[in-house]
């Protein structure tokens, strides 16, 4: 009996975790009008200050993978922070919560267009959005940036890879596979060097103190 009560807990326990990670991304998903990037100063501010998922050292780690997989920049964040807590349930349970709101809306939106779409307090609603989305892109920049940039190559990186994207068209699948060579590279001849090759910014902090002022 003692066994049964135990397992019916755990059970209770897992189900409730599942139902926190739906509501939690499905409250998120709405923020998907400017795109997945401006989902992630949400995702970061629900997983890490409210939730306690996933550190403040994780979460950019999490997020540029998220960036870097096929899909979704959105989607595969809840994928990864789902199965992080609940495995494969978790995942699914995460994915159904971020994309119901988006089915939603875009559902309403496209009956609604129909009646609406040349009235000029529509358009001027969606004009106001796009300065809101282009605000949310910019602070899920900033925050990639304090974690993902802490050194020179990392900020040779960042800075060419915004001059390449501005200037030229080069597809972005591209960039990243560059981008991933090259890092591999860096650390391999720094490590045949006897140069300290740090991958993350805490590391390059321990290392270098006055790092933290420049970040």
């Amino acid at each position: 009996m003692e066994k049964l009560n135990a397992y019916m807990s755990r059970a209770k326990e897992r189900f409730m975790l599942l139902v926190r990670l739906f509501w939690t991304f499905f409250r998120i998903g709405p923020s998907t009008f400017g795109g997945g990037y401006a989902m992630l100063p949400m995702i970061e501010r629900e997983v890490v200050s409210k939730k306690k998922w996933v550190n403040e050292e994780d979460i950019g780690e999490l997020i540029s993978l998220a960036g870097s997989a096929p899909g979704g920049v959105g989607v595969n964040a809840a994928a990864m922070i789902g199965h992080r807590q609940a495995g494969i349930a978790g995942a699914v349970s995460a994915v159904l919560g971020v994309t119901c709101p988006t089915f939603i809306i875009v559902l309403l939106i496209s009956t609604a267009a129909v009646f609406f779409r040349d009235q000029p307090k529509v358009e001027a609603a969606l004009k106001g959005m796009h300065g809101a989305i282009i605000a949310l892109i910019a602070v899920a920049a900033y925050r990639m940036a304090k974690y993902a940039v802490f050194d020179a190559t990392t900020t040779i990186t960042a800075l060419a890879t915004v001059s390449v994207m501005l200037f030229t068209g080069v597809h972005p699948l591209y960039l990243i596979a560059l981008s991933l060579l090259g890092g591999m590279a860096v650390i391999q001849i720094k490590i045949r060097l006897g140069l300290r090759a740090d991958t993350e910014k805490k590391a390059a902090a321990d290392s270098c103190p006055e790092l933290e002022y420049y970040i």
